[in-house]
């Protein structure tokens, strides 16, 4: 049995909600705070691992969670979050005045694709390759793996065996940790979008 410690981002200071993929920006002085809170969360944690998206706002998460452990962070370009190409930076309603299909179907949650960017079979590929990394570890160890919304979800289907059309059912706050165990040919959630670290 492995554990796998997920880990959305920090908040990043956006006053508005915009479609923020590929663009990289840091964290703000929240998402900071929120990092500190997850490290001290993780501190009794034994990590033996530490994986994480290159963009500069899952970096910095990873580097304040990992400050209190002696270990190696993998910086991974697979973990990156979904490119979302020609909205990429777009508020929902800049989405439906630009792209009012395209608004429609996020709606439905029956998104498959972004124009421009890629498509959730793309992202999925991209998570299937970084799953195949961890089988490299032994059984017994716990990794830390800090990334963003799609990919976390992405992950907990793959590991569950749900179809990815079920990624837009699960839910993954920033800065919240989801814990799932693995073992052979199976997997256990045991914890989705935990946020109760978050003390004002």
């Amino acid at each position: 049995m492995s554990r796998l410690l997920l880990v959305r981002h920090g908040f990043v200071g956006l006053k508005e909600e915009r479609f923020l993929g590929r663009t990289d920006i840091p964290l703000s002085e929240e998402g900071i705070k929120q990092a500190e809170q997850l490290r001290d969360r993780l501190a009794l944690e034994k990590i033996d691992a530490v994986y994480t998206s290159t963009l500069r706002r899952a970096r910095q998460t990873a580097k304040i969670i990992a400050a209190g452990h002696k270990v190696k962070i993998t910086p991974c370009e697979e973990l990156c979050e979904c490119d979302f190409g020609d909205i990429e930076g777009l508020t929902f309603e800049e989405i439906k005045q630009k792209y009012p299909a395209l608004a429609e179907e996020l709606v439905q949650r029956k998104t498959g694709s972004f124009p421009g960017g890629e498509t959730i079979e793309q992202l999925n590929k991209r998570i299937k390759t970084f799953l195949k990394r961890l089988k490299k570890h032994k059984s017994g160890e716990t990794l830390l793996i800090v990334a963003h919304g799609g990919p976390l979800r992405l992950i907990i289907c793959n590991l569950l065996g749900l179809g990815i059309k079920h990624w837009v059912q699960i839910r993954i706050d920033r800065a919240s940790l989801s814990i799932v165990e693995t073992y052979p040919g199976t997997a256990i959630l045991n914890l989705l979008n935990g946020t109760s670290h978050l003390k004002e």
